[in-house]
């Protein structure tokens, strides 16, 4: 089974980095889990908000948590508010970030882990997990 390295999280961090630098885009914090849900790398740019970490880590775990892109969690709070609420509950309240940005990485149908950034709007914050991932060399599955 393929799993995501060290230097596989890095590549992704820093591209993600680079593109919010070249877009110009505000101070980001980038975080990536592996499969397991360990933390393999985090990233915080100077200037960020307090708590963008922390943001960027429930987009993440959330994204892991339930094998879906944050965006398709955004979606489903929409429709199904409850749902999101219970499961806010059951893994903690920082563990699930119901808005774009959380991204699964993915090696064909293998889940390598998920990348969160928070610190821009979140579409912008999504596109640069996409251009991390693939500059990575994987598939990002955002829940568009």
């Amino acid at each position: 089974m393929p799993e995501l390295t060290l230097a596989a999280a890095r590549t992704i961090v820093t591209t993600a980095l680079e593109t919010a630098r070249a877009r110009g885009l505000k101070p980001l914090a980038v975080v990536v889990y592996d499969a397991r849900g360990s933390l393999k790398c985090v990233q915080v740019e100077d200037g960020t908000s307090l708590r963008r970490a922390e943001i960027a880590l429930g987009k993440a775990n959330g994204a892991l948590a339930l094998g879906l892109g944050s965006r398709a969690i955004a979606k489903r709070a929409e429709e199904q508010p409850h749902f999101v609420a219970a499961v806010s509950h059951l893994v903690g309240p920082a563990a699930l970030v119901p808005v774009p940005g959380g991204v699964l990485i993915r090696d064909g149908a293998a889940i390598l882990g998920a990348v969160g950034i928070s610190g821009d709007t979140s579409d912008n914050d999504e596109t640069c997990a996409v251009a991390g991932i693939a500059a990575a060399g994987f598939a990002a599955e955002t829940g568009a």
